[in-house]
């Protein structure tokens, strides 16, 4: 039997710490910005809040135990936690090191170090710049020799008998190959048989053309929404841009970027394969307008059955992976409420988007009882392969058909919900 491993991204930003009180106040967590949350315009699904397990503390050891309790009961297998490394500074670190101290609870785990800069815009970039990267050949050395007692516990996540590690940024990095060479041999200096790198693909890698095998890493992890085009933007038609500044539709409309769901999942689906492993990746829902007032990515008309219908196809990547300690799936992600995106119950849907993981992994399962998929094959009527012409000319035409279609059927949507 086929086993599909389904991981899934998990923030632990949900407790104060000094940094955050001194940068956004005393007592901020992640609640913070979910609670603030309100709807940009009308049919906008805003705040989310959570139901079953409130807005948690993770400096509890019940509230970790039952978040992993919830994830194992749907299918989950293991969580990828969100790693914060400066330097030998540590940041959000409490939670993790009490899973490690504790062994509790008895739950696979891998980590992602999150590599960017802490910025007031939540980006990672350049622009107030609250904690910084600074990368050295000798810091290279040092984290490595700090995560080998997470790397050795029974509970951590492996391929091949080595441990995975995420790399949030690798074209941060200012030689991706030596850190690489050295990650390796001080994994093997320390009794493993090596390290599984893993490099989560980003709008500047992908543009780059640049695959994990390019920079001695061994697989690419899908990060939607972005991995890729992350589809048509809505509300961008000259009309829709008049009535916004009219005043006729919320400026909301254009001082964000809006875009449907399925039409981003679609993209991901549809783009081309990887010259290294690829773990594919997928999302129940995003919107960062949580952490944003302008300038947020908010992608519209989720639901379960569409996360479910694009998790299913992503099994069926999976799959294709040479080895099948490779069959993964990344889903991004298990707590970010902050960006609207989370596996954990809220007040509108409840569990029904685990319920819809669960489904979609026993019937993966199933599929692959026997038999190993040779092609994907991309058929569910929730997001169906969409037709293209051969010749350039009608390609062109065809996209540009469906991009106005898109356009004004997101118009007729929003005066549909103007009730």
């Amino acid at each position: 039997m086929t086993e599909i491993r389904a991981i899934s991204f998990y923030l632990p930003q949900y407790h104060p710490v000094p940094e955050n009180d001194e940068w956004w106040g005393k007592g901020f967590t992640e609640w913070t910005n979910v609670t603030r949350a309100t709807p940009k315009f009308n049919g906008h699904y805003q705040p989310h809040l959570p139901e079953e397990l409130g807005f948690y503390d993770l400096r509890l050891p019940e509230t970790r135990q039952a978040q992993a309790d919830l994830a194992r009961e749907h299918g989950i297998h293991g969580f990828c936690y969100y790693h914060y490394w400066f330097n030998g500074r540590r940041i959000l670190e409490q939670p993790f090191n009490e899973v490690l101290e504790s062994q509790k609870p008895d739950f696979p785990f891998c980590l992602c170090w999150a590599n960017e800069n802490w910025t007031r815009a939540w980006d990672g970039n350049n622009r107030d710049v609250l904690l910084q990267q600074n990368y050295s050949h000798q810091d290279d050395i040092d984290h490595i020799r700090s995560l080998i007692p997470a790397f050795k516990d029974k509970r951590y996540i492996r391929i091949n008998n080595k441990p995975l590690f995420l790399v949030y940024r690798s074209h941060l990095l200012p030689n991706p190959i030596e850190t690489a060479r050295i990650w390796r041999e001080e994994a093997e200096a320390a009794g493993l048989e090596g390290i599984y790198l893993a490099r989560v693909e980003d709008y500047e890698s992908v543009k780059a053309g640049i695959s994990a095998k390019e920079i001695n890493f061994d697989a690419d992890v899908e990060f939607p929404p972005f991995s890729w085009s992350m589809g048509n933007v809505m509300f961008r038609s000259p009309l829709e841009k008049i009535l916004c500044k009219l005043g006729i539709l919320p400026k909301q409309l254009i001082q964000n970027t809006i875009i449907d769901y399925e039409d981003m999942a679609q993209g991901i689906l549809n783009r081309p394969a990887s010259k290294s492993v690829r773990f594919p990746g997928v999302s129940p829902s995003w919107d960062n307008s949580a952490r944003r007032k302008i300038g947020a990515n908010i992608f519209t008309d989720s639901s379960p059955a569409k996360y479910q219908a694009w998790l299913e196809k992503a099994t069926e990547k999976a799959v294709l992976n040479p080895s099948n300690d490779e069959h993964i799936v990344f889903i991004n992600a298990w707590n970010e409420w902050a960006e609207g995106n989370h596996l954990e119950p809220d007040l509108k849907w409840g569990n029904q988007y685990l319920k819809a993981t669960q489904q979609a992994l026993t019937k993966a399962a199933e599929r692959y009882k026997s038999t190993r998929p040779e092609t994907t094959k991309i058929n569910e009527a929730k997001l169906s392969q969409s037709p293209r012409p051969e010749t350039t000319f009608l390609r062109a035409a065809y996209w540009r058909l469906t991009s106005c279609v898109k356009q004004f059927s997101g118009l007729y949507k929003y005066f549909r919900l103007w009730k």
